[in-house]
């Protein structure tokens, strides 16, 4: 996927220009730079990455500081272990949670999900319609988004955009919404 597809796939789920985003397990950042895009030159969006060689590439695009793109700072760390984030307009998870063992995506997303502030959003990108290998092991349907985004004080989720998947089944992102304080 390059970072226009990245971009078209989440853009409805984005509300403001100019906001403080987190994109968690942010890999080389295909969807770091979708982020930063939609986001503006007055956005910033916090690239946390565990693989200190995806980290690297962070580090790179970070530096380049492309016109009209949110700033972009890298971070080292777990996103599945608790963070020390600051107040966050948004979280964007793509391609992230299948990688966290079912029991525990419930806990994860509630660890994250207190980063938002109030009516915060959380954009998950996941897969739908395949079962779990060795690239996806533990595979998040929207159906399943929507019960782990309740047990983590979020609302509803909203289908914000789908497109089929090159390896099978469906690419999709969802956003949710924090709720109450």
């Amino acid at each position: 996927m390059n970072v226009a597809d990245a971009a078209a796939l989440i853009a409805s789920a984005m509300r403001h220009p100019g906001e403080r985003w987190a994109d968690l397990g942010a890999g080389t950042g295909t969807f770091t730079l979708a982020l930063a895009s939609l986001l503006g030159p007055t956005g910033s969006v916090l690239a946390v990455e565990r693989d200190a060689s995806a980290l690297a590439s962070l580090e790179a695009l970070a530096r380049r500081r492309t016109a009209g793109v949110a700033t972009i700072s890298p971070m080292h760390a777990d996103f599945s272990r608790p963070l020390a984030l600051p107040a966050l307009d948004g979280i964007l998870l793509a391609n992230a949670l299948h990688f966290v063992r079912d029991a525990d995506q419930s806990r994860v997303l509630g660890d994250v999900a207190r980063h938002l502030r109030p009516d915060g959003r959380l954009v998950l990108v996941e897969y739908e319609g395949r079962g779990p290998s060795r690239w996806v092991p533990f595979p998040v349907s929207f159906a399943r988004f929507g019960v782990l985004a309740r047990d983590a004080g979020l609302g509803d989720p909203v289908r914000a955009g789908a497109r089929r998947s090159a390896f099978g089944g469906t690419m999709y992102a969802a956003v949710a919404e924090r709720v109450g304080p």
